[in-house]
């Protein structure tokens, strides 16, 4: 049920030649990149010139995240040409490659082997965009760190990715993803014990008392979960519950009318809206009081698509997704989102809030590449030293484990067919702490 079985680790033979011929020697990039095969990947772009590397984004772009993730492939490629495809002295185009699969209609665990495979065996990719999906990262980032390959990614929150956390990760966690010993991954969003700290604050700012807490059994929904349970007994509130849900369920009213006998003042759906989450709100919404708050973390952050599933259910349920909204973020984040926006025919403020991270990643990843000899262990190694005075999401550093010390939680609440931003929490590090 849970995923987390490293498939596809290079699985190969002859594994100490595939490493010498993928991680490359200093100063001997491809004259002329290679191109990802589009039974994965988009076409390269590269403002027409022929690029010596190639950066792949790796995102789900089928299924109820689509709206959101194809926002973030645009700016993503957005970024690069406003860099004008260099990275230094490097020439660099970018592929955006699907990790999902219609039959799955969400993040595909064979997928994500398999596209792994392509940029390990690829010399021409020197770094990964990606991935979405923290399950799909528990794949990917193993088998690319046999080869040094690095990964950035805007949006994966599971604490165990990058550090333990007593309750919230598994045994041999984070280093089972790194093999070598070596770190190759990064985040430029905050993990899930910043996450799940500020909803158990949300969730005691709106009077409730007591809490049910759902988890989707996936490896970001498990994990964001524990993070809540850790923090909601800290800040005084009641675990009435604790269950996970059955994403193939054709009905939840028996869960709803075991959450309501508990007396539950709030539910905190730890998972994502893909795992039959508008079916899930239905349910909860029909067979609960109304004043039981609807609480969920950014698994639910594609708002088009959580309003389109559940419907008026959605009404009034309280997401929240780490980092900033529009309103908050400083002059270079507002700056992008308008030029950005403009681009794609939005308005500054209905910028999905990721696509500032996606942005970032690939500004994080040329930085890298440019300050690199041109192999993938120095890219990779250039990633670890990121510290960036401003970018779209604002000014932070990133940490030996890979984790960005900015970690400011928004929350928004949904009203008819949007869901507008409701505040902005900073947990204390006493509340977020294992």
């Amino acid at each position: 049920m849970r995923k987390r079985s490293l498939v596809g680790l290079v699985a190969v033979g002859g594994a100490a030649a595939l490493i010498a011929a993928t991680t490359g020697i200093a100063g001997s990039g491809p004259k002329s990149a290679t191109v990802l095969p589009s039974s994965s990947c988009g076409p390269v772009q590269a403002g027409g010139g022929s690029p010596q590397f190639i950066v792949p984004s790796d995102l789900p772009l089928q299924g109820s995240s689509r709206s959101q993730t194809i926002e973030m492939t645009k700016a993503i490629a957005f970024t690069l040409k406003q860099q004008g495809y260099k990275a230094g002295k490097y020439t660099v185009g970018y592929q955006s490659c699907d990790d999902s699969t219609a039959q799955a209609g969400k993040w595909d665990p064979a997928k994500c082997s398999g596209n792994a495979g392509l940029y390990v065996r690829d010399p021409s990719v020197i770094g990964v965009l990606g991935t979405f999906n923290s399950g799909c990262a528990e794949i990917e980032v193993a088998s690319a760190n046999r080869v040094s390959l690095g990964y950035v990614s805007p949006a994966n929150t599971y604490v165990g990715l990058t550090h333990a956390l007593k309750g919230a990760t598994q045994p041999g966690e984070p280093n089972k993803y790194y093999p070598t010993g070596k770190r190759n991954y990064i985040r430029v969003v905050a993990a899930d014990d910043f996450q799940g700290a500020a909803d158990a604050l949300l969730a005691k700012s709106l009077g409730a008392k007591t809490t049910y807490i759902l988890n989707d059994k996936e490896a970001y929904g498990a994990g964001i979960a524990a993070t809540y349970r850790n923090a909601v007994k800290r800040v005084g509130l009641k675990v009435v519950g604790d269950k996970a849900w059955d994403p193939k369920a054709s009905s939840y009213e028996d869960l709803a009318a075991n959450i309501k006998a508990s007396g539950a003042q709030s539910v905190f759906l730890g998972g994502l809206e893909c795992e039959n989450g508008g079916k899930l709100i239905k349910d909860l919404r029909a067979g609960l009081p109304a004043s039981v708050k609807i609480i969920a973390p950014d698994g639910f952050s594609s708002f088009k698509d959580t309003i389109k599933d559940a419907g008026t259910a959605s009404e009034g349920m309280y997401i929240s997704i780490a980092g900033q909204p529009y309103k908050t973020l400083g002059k270079s984040g507002k700056a992008f989102a308008a030029a950005f926006g403009k681009s794609i025919g939005l308005p500054a403020a209905k910028v999905n809030p990721y696509s500032n991270y996606g942005a970032t990643a690939m500004l994080v990843m040329l930085k890298a590449i440019a300050a690199s000899n041109g192999t993938r262990a120095s890219v990779t190694a250039n990633l670890f030293k990121t510290k960036l005075s401003d970018s779209p999401i604002g000014g932070f550093v990133i940490n030996k484990n890979g984790d960005t010390n900015l970690a400011p939680i928004s929350i928004y609440t949904v009203k008819g067919k949007d869901a507008p931003f409701f505040k902005l929490i900073n947990p204390p590090a006493s509340l977020v702490a294992g």
